[in-house]
Parts: C-alpha cells; structure tokens; sequence
C-alpha cells in the first residue's frame, strides 16, 4: 500500500526533540509513514505565523490524522490554547486518554487499567466570561443536548468495540442540575442501548475518594469538559504521572493524537526528555488508522513499538524522570534495537 501521509506538529520546548525520537521509532516499526511537518504555538509565533495557522489546520482537514508535540499556553493572559483551538475548530468532541500501569514503574497501585472520555467542545471551558461589573467576573457552563448525547453514544460505542465492562459517568448534577442534570440524563440513555455495557453513575467528589482508594473497580470514565481534564491528570498520577499516558482528541472526520504534558522549557534542548507520552499516543494513532482505514499492518507495527517500551522499562531502560539514566535519543535507541530484534 502507498505511504500513509500525517500530519506532525512538533509544538514548543521539548516537542521537537521528542517529535524526532518518536519518528524514529515509528520508522522502525515498519509503519509505511510520510510526516508532513506544520507549526502550530509559540514556534509558530516564532515564524511570524498565526499561532494556530490555517495551514496546519487545512492539513489536518486534508490528510485526517496528526500528531502533536506538546504547545505551550501562556498562564492568565496571552494567546487561548492551541489544544483547546484545535479542538472547537475540527470539532474534537472525544478526547481520550488511556491509564494503564506499565511494567518496570512502580506506584502505589498495580492494577489500573482505566480509559477517561471527556467531552471536549464545551462547560466551563466554551471560554464564556465577561465582566458583571467592577471586580466581579462571571463564567458560564455550556452545556447542549447534541453534545451530551453524542459523547455517551461514542463513550458506549469504544467500550463496545474495546470489550470494556462497564462505563461510569462522574457529574455534579446533585448541584448543577440543569447543566450535569443533561449530562447525565443523555448519558443513561445512551445506556439503554448497550445492555451488554454496565452503566454507573457518582458524583464526581465521592469518585475521587474511590479512584484513590481503589481504582481497580473503574473501567470507563465519561466526563464534560473540566471535569475530564482534572481527573484524567489524577489518573495519570496514578501510574506514574502524564509521562506515561497518550492522549487523543477524536472528532467525526479528523483526530490528533498528543502528548498530554507540558512543554518543559527549562530541559528543552538538554536531550533528556521522556519521549514514551508523545510514543504511546502515536501507538493510539497507528491503532485508529488499522481501524478505521483498514491498514492492518499498522495494528502490528503499534504492538512491535509497545512490545518493545514494555520490555525496555522492565529490563530498566528508561529515561530519568522514570529513575533511569538514558537520554532521549538513548531511549529511543534501545526501543529500535528491541524492535529490529523481535522485542
């Protein structure tokens, strides 16, 4: 079959040296990829372009799939996100994010095996603010029937097609009624539909008690907006913090696979970034082309890539945030020189 061509936007800080590494070890998998770089945060501002320029977006539009570096976001002021831009423009609703324990990092929990799905358009993060008067602000919570409706649909599709147990919906609906009340009201009955799919509900508070306590018993979160960017960063401190999850952000027709972490200027440059977040979500992106495309060899070279980061972190080859020694670039060889073994 002919390349598959991607989009991939290195971001800021460390992304481009992590980009480099995990398109290194994509190559070695054997996928069959041609990368088309475009630019998109502070690099991109660098350049003298638009932060989030129409370009990058007219390829992702074009080409379907993209994998993102980390961008930078400046704090309280300055431009709005690039993940939350890309998200409202190409239509993003899903994002999910993976939590798994990985062999060879050790955390208080040995168990955990959780996929949180937020919702990804809207609530507290549609940006609805203005100034009521002097000193007092206001922020409103959006929340649509469309939206509500088509994440439970899509949350109980991927548990289906993934021969997930269950699919528990955190919410505050005891207090936002109307808003949560929608949520969760879509969300049970999307559920009538999947009999063979357990459904929970609990309010977000008390979920976290659990998560904390036992995250065995969870399977599948659906969460709106903010509530799913809090608790899947908790989830992630749960095996070791977010380099060492993927994230995705799925619409109807295009989806961007992204590192979930910060951009880390003060190592930028300094080759000691842990590439294997940016990695594990191009192992998320291989798995949606096999699936949705039909490339079947993708599903394997995605196993050889994680076959080998598995073995690598159990025989102690890691990166130094995870205890190890190895640098970026080292890492990334010791996963090719498993690859090209047979793992």
């Amino acid at each position: 079959m002919s390349k598959r061509e991607i989009v991939i936007i290195p971001g800021d800080g460390i992304g481009p040296e992590i980009t480099a590494a995990v398109e290194k070890i994509i190559a070695a998998s054997g996928a069959d990829i041609e990368w088309i770089e475009h630019l998109a945060g502070l690099s991109a501002l660098e350049q003298g372009l638009h932060v989030m320029p129409e370009e990058t977006i007219e390829a992702i539009k074009e080409h379907k799939v993209a994998l993102k570096g980390p961008c930078t976001t400046p704090i309280g002021k300055g431009f709005t996100s690039v993940n939350v831009q890309l998200r409202k423009i190409l239509d993003l609703y899903a994002a999910v994010r993976p939590v798994r324990n990985l062999p060879g990092v050790t955390t208080r929990f040995s168990d955990v095996d959780i996929v949180i799905i937020r919702e990804n358009t809207e609530g507290l993060y549609s940006g609805v603010e203005n100034v009521v008067t002097p000193g007092v602000v206001m922020s409103m919570k959006v929340a649509t029937e469309k939206a509500c409706s088509r994440i439970s649909h899509w949350a109980f599709e991927y548990a289906r097609h993934r021969h997930r147990r269950k699919v528990t919906v955190f919410h505050k609906a005891n207090i936002m009624k109307m808003t949560d009340g929608l949520f969760i009201s879509k969300s049970k009955e999307a559920s009538l539909e999947y009999s063979d799919i357990g459904y929970q509900e609990m309010i977000i508070d008390a979920g976290c008690m659990k998560l904390v306590q036992d995250p065995s018993q969870f399977d599948i979160l659906l969460l709106e907006n903010l509530y799913g960017d809090l608790i899947s960063d908790l989830c992630a401190g749960l095996v070791g913090g977010l380099g060492v999850v993927p994230g995705a952000n799925i619409g109807d027709r295009e989806a961007v696979f992204e590192a979930v972490h910060g951009s880390a200027p003060d190592i930028a440059g300094k080759n000691v970034a842990n590439p294997l977040a940016l990695l594990m979500s191009g192992v998320m992106m291989l798995n949606h082309i096999a699936d949705t495309e039909g490339r079947e060899e993708f599903f394997e070279c995605a196993d050889r890539i994680k076959h080998s980061y598995d073995r690598a972190l159990q025989e102690g080859d890691k990166t130094r945030d995870l205890g190890g020694t190895l640098s970026t670039t080292e890492f990334a060889d010791a996963l090719i020189k498993r690859i090209e073994a047979g793992n």
